[in-house]
Formats: structure tokens, sequence, C-alpha cells
């Protein structure tokens, strides 16, 4: 009998939870789509993550899920690449907030996602069509020079999708190889999301987010075969550790 009623608290939290994400996206799109084109990029993502605030934050009171980040020390001044497991939709709300200005890669699908997709349309990401890889390498590693050239960071999940607890997904070189192109710095990031938002699923399990941040990978003297096995170790190893 315990066990039917959490579950169906936990659903009907998260149902909660949900609805008021939705509710919350639309009075916000609608209040700022017009007036954040007149704005310059850092502006535009300060405003759009205002969303994001309220996302982690209604997620902790509705379903109980609170975070800690490890490492905050280690994000460097200037620009640099993010690299980081992917296992659910909360990090990449999380990260909005830390990292400023900054620019996402996404498959280029996330676009057309009604307000959602015209949002991040506005905050320049990088939008990648996964079905012509050869292409899509050449956009990344071109596009992205271009925004660490004007000072912003690139955020690269390099598995490339949402990846299930338990799930072994080979890492894509792509953030390496942009990182030994533009020489900057690598600044791998690991956590354990998925325990308590799991990938695709709609309930939400209380319990504490870890957010780990390393120290920056320099580029200088590295080839990119080796901040490629470095970043994907480091990130691994202190994943796994989390998962604990």
């Amino acid at each position: 009998m315990t066990d039917i009623y959490t579950k169906v608290s936990l659903v009907a939290k998260s149902m909660v939870f949900h609805a008021g994400c939705n509710i919350a996206l639309f009075i916000h799109c609608c209040a700022t789509l017009l007036i954040v084109p007149l704005l310059n990029i850092k502006q535009r993502q300060y405003v759009f993550t205002r969303y994001n605030v309220f996302v982690l934050w209604w997620c902790k009171v509705t379903c109980g899920v609170h975070y800690e980040i490890e490492g905050q020390e280690n994000v460097p001044e200037g620009p640099c690449i993010i690299l980081s497991n992917h296992q659910s939709s909360w990090e990449t709300f999380l990260f909005q907030t830390l990292f400023s200005p900054l620019s996402t890669v996404l498959k280029k699908e996330l676009l057309k996602i009604p307000l959602f997709g015209w949002g991040m349309r506005l905050l320049d990401p990088i939008a990648l069509d996964r079905a012509q890889p050869i292409q899509a390498f050449k956009q990344l590693i071109s596009q992205g020079h271009d925004r660490v050239s004007a000072n912003r960071s690139v955020l690269i999940f390099p598995e490339g999708t949402r990846v299930a607890i338990g799930d072994q997904v080979k890492f894509n070189r792509g953030g390496a190889a942009l990182a030994h192109h533009s020489q900057i710095p690598i600044v791998p990031v690991a956590h354990n999301a998925g325990l308590c938002v799991p990938s695709k699923s709609f309930i939400l399990t209380p319990g504490k987010i870890t957010v780990k941040i390393g120290a920056p990978i320099y580029s200088e003297g590295k080839s990119k075969k080796e901040l490629y096995e470095v970043s994907t170790k480091w990130i691994k190893s202190n994943r796994d550790a989390l998962m604990a």
C-alpha cells in the first residue's frame, strides 16, 4: 500500500511540476520575445535564463530535487569549451545559468519547438543536423570558432543525446577538435542528474544532484587526441563516481 501511495504521489508531483513549467514558459515567452531581439547576446541569455532559474526552483519545491555544485571556481574568465555527460533535460537548464555568454550545440529539430525553440534561436546556438555527420562536424568547427572569437563559451554534450544511467555511448571528438582549433581550454563537467530526472521519464524522484566542474584542460601543447582522451576520462570517471 505504501509503495502505491509513493508512486501516486510522485506522479502527482511530477504532473504539477510539468504543468507549472509549461505555464511559466508561455508567460515568460509572451512577455519577453518582443523585447529580446533588441538586446545583446549576454542580455538575452540573462532574460531567458530567468525561466531556467524558475524551473530549477520549481523542481525543488514540487519534487524535492535540489543540487550542489563543486568546483565552480574552476570556470575561467574567458571563453571555454564546456564538455559534460548528458542524462536529462535538467542539466541543460542549469548550465545556461552557470556559463555566460554561452552558445549551446544542439540538434536543429529543437529550434522547431513552439516558444522554447523560438527562444533558443535568439540565443544563437549551434544547431546541427545529426543526419549529416560530416557537414555537422565542419559546422561545429566553423561556427564554434566564430563564437569563441566573439568571447562566448560553447557547451557540448559529447554523447550527442541523453543517455540513461548504465548505458554506454562513445563520446564524439568534436569538442576536443574545437578546443584544439581555437586554442582555448576545455572545462569538463560531470553530474548525476539522471538519478532524480531520468532520461525520457515523466516522473521525477526527490534527492540531491551533484554537479562537479573540473579544472580547465588547456589546449596548448596537446594534440586533439590528447584533449579528447583526457577530457573523456575525467568526465567518465567522475560521472561513475557520482553514480556510486
